[in-house]
């Protein structure tokens, strides 16, 4: 009896064919990750990406609270938003409506858990309606756009606004002292050959240029209450720098087109003083602190003054210095001094009825805190009436009498060159109070020996 296998069209398959369905299907699966993460890139995201995000930034950051809003990823720009971001301390609270980074290593932070700072080097952050608050000062920071490029060295910031969140009456009423009150509107700020990594990691400030463009500052001092002794002293430039623990380099900083609007004010809710600078364009080079040889900071500076004379100014300042020492010089062009009024009425109580400034130069040098120098100064025509400090009134009689002696013994009309080019010159003669900011010390230091001439009374030395 015959035996009769069965047919069969079984074959045993060839390796080459194993190894093209095994790509087959592999390419099938890789296709259908690829699909799911384009179609369904921000759940996954949100449910996988985010927890791991937050805890690696914990484990790196404990002091900080990092909260985050629904996340959106770009796979072919390799570029992670989220709708909102919320970063606290004990300080400050910082939130971001829209923020976005990419060239980041997602990987090695998914699967390695790895956040440090090398993770960042190709990464490019932008990030709108940036808010910092400060509820300590109740001061807050706004910025309208950040740019921060790590491989191109650059930082953009657009629209930057710092003040207090509290009116000026209700700020000068926190304290019984003597407050300054700041407000900034910058914008924009534009810093190139900035290591970013160095910043982001809060050791080191280093950058080529600093161009600020078109800055207000806004400057309001109540000189009606006491400076505080035993408060801190403001700190003047080379303390400041030499006492930062952090390294500091900036090759160059540039304010182009700026305003200053300086104000103090003498009784509550009364007009202030008012000094104001206009188109100030100024160069500071040599930023730096903890070197090895002495940095010293120079500043050229040149801008309208109270929208009548233009202003010079030159100022060399050793920064690594633990003695406040400096030298600075300038000039003032022809110019209207009744202008002065909207400072000095309010300050000094006079009134500069007339007088025409030909020109001002002056040179003062700095040593420990001591400025001696001379100013000259040429004008004519000066006349000056005292007022009343309650009503602001010149038209009392006794008013007129102090103005009427003031004038004859006090008050020098004219001082232009004579024949021979000799004429009055100003000695400049001022110690630094312990109250005094840097900007009010140059200031005092040149209005003692504008005194010295005309004849004002000078500021009291301590």
């Amino acid at each position: 009896m015959q035996n009769e296998h069965p047919p069969t069209d079984r074959r045993k398959l060839s390796p080459l064919k194993i190894a093209l369905y095994t790509g087959i299907a592999a390419g099938a699966i890789v296709l259908v990750c690829v699909l799911v993460l384009l179609l369904f890139s921000d759940p996954l995201v949100n449910r996988y990406i985010k927890p791991r995000i937050t805890k690696a930034f914990a484990e790196a950051y404990p002091a900080y609270s990092l909260r985050i809003a629904d996340m959106h990823y770009s796979v072919w720009r390799n570029r992670l938003g989220c709708d909102s971001v919320t970063l606290k301390t004990g300080g400050f609270t910082c939130s971001v409506a829209s923020f976005s980074v990419g060239g980041i290593g997602w990987m090695k932070i998914l699967w390695q858990r790895d956040f440090t700072l090398n993770t960042l080097t190709s990464s490019v952050l932008n990030a709108h309606d940036i808010v910092l608050n400060f509820p300590k000062s109740q001061n807050e920071l706004r910025v309208g756009m950040l740019h921060l490029s790590v491989p191109d060295s650059e930082m953009v910031a657009d629209s930057m606004k710092y003040y207090s969140l509290l009116h000026d009456e209700q700020f000068f009423a926190k304290s019984q002292f003597r407050q300054t009150r700041f407000r900034f509107d910058i914008p924009q700020i534009n810093i190139t050959g900035l290591d970013c990594l160095a910043l982001l990691q809060g050791n080191i400030y280093n950058a080529k240029s600093i161009n600020i463009h078109d800055v207000f500052a806004d400057i309001l001092v109540n000189m009606d209450k006491p400076y505080d002794k035993n408060s801190t002293n403001p700190q003047m430039p080379n303390e400041a720098l030499s006492s930062m623990k952090e390294l500091v380099k900036v090759d160059s900083v540039k304010i182009i087109n700026g305003r200053l609007k300086y104000c103090e004010r003498y009784a509550v809710e009364a007009i202030p003083g008012v000094i104001t600078f206009n188109k100030v364009n100024i160069s500071v080079s040599g930023i730096a602190n903890h070197t090895a040889h002495p940095e010293t900071a120079v500043i050229h500076g040149e801008g309208l003054f109270m929208n009548s004379g233009t202003m010079k100014l030159f100022m060399t300042i050793p920064l690594t210095s633990k003695d406040f020492s400096f030298r600075y010089s300038g000039s003032l062009s022809t110019m209207d001094v009744t202008e002065l009024n909207q400072f000095i009425e309010a300050g000094e109580h006079q009134r500069i009825k007339s007088g025409i400034l030909q020109s001002a130069e002056y040179t003062i040098n700095v040593n420990s805190g001591h400025a001696s120098g001379t100013l000259r100064v040429a004008y004519k025509d000066l006349t000056i009436a005292i007022l009343n400090k309650k009503t602001g009134s010149e038209k009392g009689i006794f008013d007129r009498i102090v103005s009427f002696f003031g004038k004859i013994f006090v008050i020098r009309k004219t001082n232009m060159p004579d024949e021979k080019g000799l004429m009055k010159m100003g000695e400049v003669k001022y110690t630094r109070n312990p109250e005094d900011t840097f900007l009010q010390y140059l200031w005092f230091a040149l209005r003692n020996s504008v005194a010295d001439v005309v004849g004002f009374p000078p500021i009291p030395s301590r």
